[in-house]
């Protein structure tokens, strides 16, 4: 671990003259890249300093020992930097286990009701209200790209954008099928009901270096619709792109140009195939989705929100809180935080989550 901070300790001092030459200050790319990198080591750097600067106290601790009047005081200070010592080391180790280059990237999400028809539906408008808060709490920003809207409600499918710091490195971990328990308000027998909807998060990914053959699309225009299938307006502004080899669709109609709706569908239908590119590759390799939690299968059951007894329950990591309530109006922090630290135990132990 030592040799590796020591090279990143040189790394970076390389980096700090470079960013003094004229040459590149001179160049803005290039110094904006190397502003970057040297950004990306400078914890780890200060981090490394405060650890070797403990271990010069504790030596000078340790000379006064045997000083009559300072070694009583001395003993102390060498108990208190020592634990101050494996404190810094289990920090280091932390920040040296490799990042997620997606994390700080903003993201796509897919919502569609899946199992349960209506009310399914009706799930999936209260996931994507849920996240709304959510991202509102972080300072993120959503752009809805495509949105077809139940007959009772909710959504059967509603795509977005969400913009903002960090975004993936939160939200990446929502992937999956999340399946609610509940009355639904057609209940007339108060039995509660089991549906599911899926989640789907992808990093945006900026110039994605996919060739998509026009000779490869199906494109349909036709009338942008909101609920029961109304039509929004009367031109045919709305675009559906099917990639044939693939069997991917997308579409959008949240703008009045056709263009700019072609525009939209034609970036989100290029990040969809560099997604499920880069699963293919890493399913390839056994690593389903890396040793990312939960970031997998559509299918997979990732969360229960069990409405009469207000629970909130992760199956892959076996938590739960009492707080759907809340969760509800925004407040996944403490399921997020929960995933995070577990994702890092296991990475720290060299493991991959066990699905």
């Amino acid at each position: 671990m030592f040799e590796r901070l020591d090279g990143i300790v040189e790394k970076y001092n390389e980096l700090k003259e470079q960013l003094a030459s004229s040459e590149v200050l001179n160049d803005y790319n290039k110094l904006k890249k190397l502003s970057k990198e040297q950004s990306d080591l400078e914890e780890v750097v200060n981090k490394y300093t405060e650890y070797k600067d403990t271990l010069k106290a504790i030596e000078e601790a340790k000379s006064l020992l045997n000083d009559p009047e300072m070694g009583e005081f001395a003993s102390e200070e060498v108990d208190n930097l020592n634990q101050k010592l494996e404190d810094l080391k289990s920090e280091l180790e932390v920040l040296l286990v490799p990042k997620d280059e997606n994390d700080g990237k903003n993201v796509i999400m897919e919502i569609r009701g899946a199992a349960g028809g209506d009310e399914a539906n009706i799930f999936a408008g209260d996931l994507f209200r849920m996240y709304s808060y959510y991202a509102e709490e972080n300072g993120w920003k959503i752009e809805v790209l495509n949105s077809i809207e139940g007959a009772s409600g909710g959504y059967s499918q509603i795509e977005c954008m969400i913009k903002g710091d960090n975004v993936y490195s939160k939200l990446k971990y929502e992937s999956g099928s999340h399946r609610v328990q509940r009355v639904p308000t057609t209940e007339t027998q108060g039995r509660v009901h089991t549906s599911t909807a899926t989640v789907l998060v992808m990093p945006e990914v900026e110039n994605v270096d996919i060739e998509v053959k026009e000779s490869d699309l199906k494109i349909d225009v036709y009338h942008s619709s909101g609920a029961g299938g109304q039509s929004v307006n009367t031109s045919n502004s709305a675009v559906r792109i099917t990639h044939v080899p693939t069997g991917v669709v997308v579409a959008c109609q949240t703008e009045r140009s056709q263009l700019k709706n072609k525009e939209n569908a034609m970036r989100l239908l290029k990040i969809k195939l560099h997604d499920e590119m880069m699963q293919r590759q890493e399913k390839e390799v056994g690593e389903e989705r890396k040793s990312k939690i939960g970031t997998g299968d559509r299918s997979e059951k990732i969360r229960t929100y069990n409405y009469p007894q207000n629970r909130v329950t992760d199956h892959r990591i076996n938590f739960s809180i009492m707080e759907l309530d809340r969760v509800m109006n925004g407040n996944l922090e403490p399921i997020i935080e929960a995933l995070i630290n577990e994702d890092m135990r296991l990475k720290l132990a060299g493991e991959n989550f066990d699905r």
